[in-house]
């Protein structure tokens, strides 16, 4: 049964972006704060500045400047893009090498500071050095069987590790010391720092995209055989049930207590509490879904769009006006980390008491009862 979690909402528009030039296309996306950038086919990099508007009925839009776009003087698409926002710096992949550019100017450090031989890159959002002007990187290279891990300053990168993999990894994250990847024929956890490895479950990378996906310390999201959306810990068990998902999911966020993910034709909605697949959002096109802070950001290779999630006690209400206590009282249970102590004692009272009297109409005393006690 559906709930009504998000709403899609454009952002960038087509002509914004690319005017008349029908063959430019969006290849990535980066968003910081209210810093959006786009990456795209013919080696530019545009950054625009987002601004949400509410407006007195409630309806949100956003306000999108364009500041400026620059060529990398490439003939190749910029493929990955990611904003270290304490060194000011933004992590561009071109053509296999990893540039530093300023955030703002998207000038190239002066230093000409650069990682070459990356296939592709993931940022450890739980860095193990604790040194707050670097970021740590891991990259796939583009030797075989190969991962290494660097750290990225403001003007300068240095190799910490260099780690070999029993197959060819196409996809990793990171969180502390530990790799979470996607073989040929399988994920695994990997210490980088121990070089102990973990086996997760198979999964043939020939035939569809993996997905990995750091959502938390010490915890993935995995596009997992027979359409499931698998979580697994660093110590290679899973503590939440799966979700399912369609055969051909091609990206995956998380926007609590919600998993996102896109396939060709839909954008779905899952709750992490229950596992129920709770919206459907028709989206054609779409080849790039991130979150970012919170943020959900949906991508053709034309526009941008962000999915703006609905408030929790919105949400909440319109269950119980339609009678599902049940998930109502899952989904106020499971908004307690977002919302504060005092202000959720309040407004979990009301909804039990809600609850209690739909259950007491429906007959239902006993429960109505444990609900008013």
């Amino acid at each position: 049964m559906s709930v009504k979690a998000f709403k899609l909402v454009s952002a960038v528009e087509r002509e914004m972006l690319m005017g008349d030039k029908n063959y430019i296309n969006i290849e990535c996306i980066e968003c910081c704060g209210k810093n959006l950038y786009i990456g795209t086919n013919d080696c530019f990099i545009y950054h625009f500045l987002l601004d949400e508007k509410i407006s007195t009925a409630g309806k949100i839009t956003f306000a999108v400047t364009k500041q400026l776009h620059k060529y990398l003087g490439l003939k190749k698409p910029v493929s990955e893009l990611k904003a270290a926002s304490a060194l000011t710096r933004l992590l561009v992949l071109c053509d296999n090498t990893i540039t530093l550019v300023n955030m703002m100017n998207l000038e190239p450090v002066p230093t000409g500071a650069r990682i070459k031989g990356a296939v592709t890159f993931a940022l450890n959002e739980n860095p193990v050095s604790g040194d707050p002007f670097c970021v740590e990187v891991c990259i796939i290279s583009v030797k075989r069987r190969t991962i290494q891990m660097f750290m990225v300053f403001e003007d300068r990168v240095q190799i910490v590790k260099e780690v070999f993999t029993p197959e060819q990894p196409c996809a990793v994250a990171v969180d502390g010391y530990y790799l979470c990847l996607a073989l040929t024929t399988q994920y695994i956890i990997l210490n980088y720092n121990t070089g102990i490895s973990q086996d997760l479950f198979p999964y043939c990378s020939d035939e569809k995209r993996p997905i990995v996906k750091r959502i938390g310390r010490q915890e993935f999201l995995l596009a997992g055989p027979g359409g499931l959306g698998m979580f697994a810990t660093v110590d290679g068990i899973s503590q939440r049930a799966p979700v399912h998902w369609s055969e051909n999911v091609i990206g995956a966020a998380l926007c609590f207590p919600y998993v996102v993910a896109l396939d060709d034709e839909f954008i779905t909605v899952h709750s992490m509490l229950d596992q129920q697949q709770k919206q459907t959002l028709p989206f054609k096109e779409g080849h790039i879904l991130q979150d970012f802070e919170g943020k959900v950001i949906v991508a053709t290779n034309k526009g941008v769009y962000i999915l703006v999630p609905l408030p929790l006690e919105k949400q909440i209400q319109d269950l119980l006006a339609s009678h599902r206590v049940e998930e109502a009282l899952v989904l106020a249970k499971g908004a307690r980390r977002n919302i504060p102590k005092e202000k959720f004692q309040v407004m979990y009272k009301r909804i039990l008491q809600q609850a209690g009297f739909i259950q007491f109409a429906q007959l239902q005393f006993l429960e109505a009862k444990e609900l008013f006690r």
